[in-house]
């Protein structure tokens, strides 16, 4: 099904060619849209593993210091899953999702590539508020 949003899933797809990821040879890709602009983001490894940052943090991460503070979409693409990988193997992580429900409202848009279509408060129902 075509969506509004399919343009940021060629750009995570691209993203994820820039993945530093030694280690887990597993490439992620993510694609912000905020205010008519796209922030790109790869996942990025490091030796000492509690350092690595995912890309989705990576493309928020990037708009926010760029100014923006409400996103409106995210895509993301994990293109070393395989194709009959379980969809777990796709979706992002507890961190990511929070950092998503920081800078997204509720019905921010999430695409997950080979999954499909959330909202944020469908991904982390009950979000740390302060």
């Amino acid at each position: 099904m075509k969506h509004k949003y399919d343009f940021l899933l060629e750009k995570a797809r691209e993203a994820a060619k820039l993945a530093y990821c030694p280690y887990s040879k597993f490439h992620v890709g993510s694609a912000v849209f905020v205010d008519g602009e796209i922030y790109t983001g790869c996942n990025i490894e490091n030796a000492s593993y509690g350092l690595n940052n995912c890309s989705e943090r990576t493309a928020i991460f990037k708009a926010v210091s760029d100014g923006h503070r409400k996103l409106e979409a995210i895509a993301v693409t994990c293109p070393d899953a395989g194709e009959d990988s379980p969809d777990q193997y796709k979706m992002p992580c507890g961190a990511c999702r929070q950092v998503m429900s920081e800078f997204m409202d509720g019905d921010g848009i999430v695409l997950i590539d080979r999954v499909g279509e959330f909202k944020v408060s469908d991904l982390l129902p009950k979000p740390f508020k302060l």
